[in-house]
């Protein structure tokens, strides 16, 4: 792909900056160069932003490797504070791991509309509120390769390097960020909030964890041959588990595992979004899942090695849950915050009766926004642990 030149400039009439084109053109490795950027507009656009941007920038994959990336920045309206503005980086819940489910090939009434609409209205809360929102789509959700659903440190390193190429489009986006996520997102906040930044180029300041998933989840393929009440459900998140796995461990091999009857779970997971996997999933018997002679053990194992488990926070994390959740069970993030706390006594933990999975977003915002501007303030948030 060629890189980003001289007479590339956005449909808003604005060039890319030139110390973001000769990052681009000297060092294409470098995490957060700037590979393309463009106007974006469509339903990924936030309505309350001044601008909105389609980027595409480079990453570290799971494999270690640079890998290319899209993603999308808000800039908001007015002029910047000093220092510029803070950073919103947004991690996405669970869409699927087709390339159509990349939150910025969204468009209205979509395969993913019915979730990424609702998360955009939280995030034009934050950009009217004079945060500069950057979304990551993860790596291989839009660009080439699989997406390593549920990857913890790949995920992050796309969120934390999301925010050194918005900065390399426009140096009015400040040095201070704080990563936010829901569900899939949760999780990769979780893995951000302890992941090392030794370029010290941009100031991770907090974390906010809504409805984290992750916990357990190297037991879903037990929970689905037990045939447990709830393991229909169990069935609806295996494809993007399998596909996940397969992404950065080799040895899980998808089509191996599922019989004729499941195996469409997989090929709809390749061309579909959630819904369209929730949908083929109601059509497999839950004792027609793994093949009889299904060797399940690397999957586990790897699905065990990506759980939120023994996370030392380096920054103040807010954790928001909602009761009546029945994907990410409170009693789930309860196990979670309670290991965080055991490492380091820096969560705020807050709970909303009656609020569901994706109510939660909307719910806790109020919550989200004063915690990010106590510690921009300078105050350190009281931890509930």
């Amino acid at each position: 792909m060629a890189l980003v030149s001289a007479a590339v400039t956005l449909a808003a009439g604005v060039p890319v900056s030139a110390a973001a084109e000769r990052s681009a053109a000297g060092h294409p490795g470098v995490r957060g160069t700037v590979l393309s950027v463009r106007s974006l507009t469509g339903s990924q656009a936030l309505p309350g932003a001044s601008r909105n941007l389609l980027v595409t920038y480079v990453s570290k994959g799971v494999a270690g490797r640079a890998v290319k990336v899209t993603g999308t920045v808000a800039l908001p309206k007015g002029r910047p504070p000093a220092g510029g503005w803070p950073v919103i980086s947004w991690a996405h819940g669970t869409t699927g791991t087709a390339d159509v489910c990349a939150p910025s090939r969204n468009t209205p009434g979509g395969p993913a509309d019915d979730y990424i609409s609702i998360v955009n209205t939280t995030l034009d809360g934050w950009v009217t509120n004079g945060f500069a929102v950057v979304q990551t789509d993860y790596e291989g959700l839009g660009t080439p390769g699989e997406h390593p659903y549920m990857n913890g440190a790949g995920a992050a390193d796309t969120v934390i390097d999301m925010v050194r190429a918005a900065r390399g489009v426009d140096r009015r986006v400040g040095r201070d960020w704080f990563a936010a996520g829901h569900s899939q997102g949760g999780h990769a906040s979780l893995f951000t909030a302890v992941a090392q930044n030794a370029a010290g180029d941009v100031r991770l300041r907090g974390v906010v964890s809504i409805a984290p998933g992750g916990w357990g989840m190297s037991q879903v393929a037990p929970y689905i041959l037990s045939g447990a009440p709830g393991a229909e459900q169990a069935i609806s998140f295996l494809p993007t588990l399998l596909i996940g796995a397969a992404a950065a461990d080799r040895s899980v091999k998808p089509d191996r595992l599922l019989t004729p009857e499941a195996a469409p779970l997989l090929t709809t997971a390749r061309t579909g979004c959630l819904a369209q996997i929730r949908e083929t999933a109601t059509r497999v018997p839950v004792d027609k899942v793994f093949a009889r002679e299904a060797d399940l053990a690397p999957l586990t194992a790897y699905l065990k090695s990506q759980e939120p488990v023994g996370l030392e926070a380096k920054v103040p994390v807010l954790v928001a849950q909602g009761t009546a959740d029945a994907l990410t069970p409170k009693a789930s993030t309860d196990r979670i915050v309670a290991d965080m706390c055991a490492k380091a006594p820096k969560v705020t933990y807050r709970v909303y009766e009656g609020v569901d999975h994706r109510g939660a977003i909307a719910a806790s915002f109020d919550d989200a926004l004063t915690f990010v501007r106590l510690i921009r303030s300078g105050r350190a948030p009281v931890t509930t642990c």
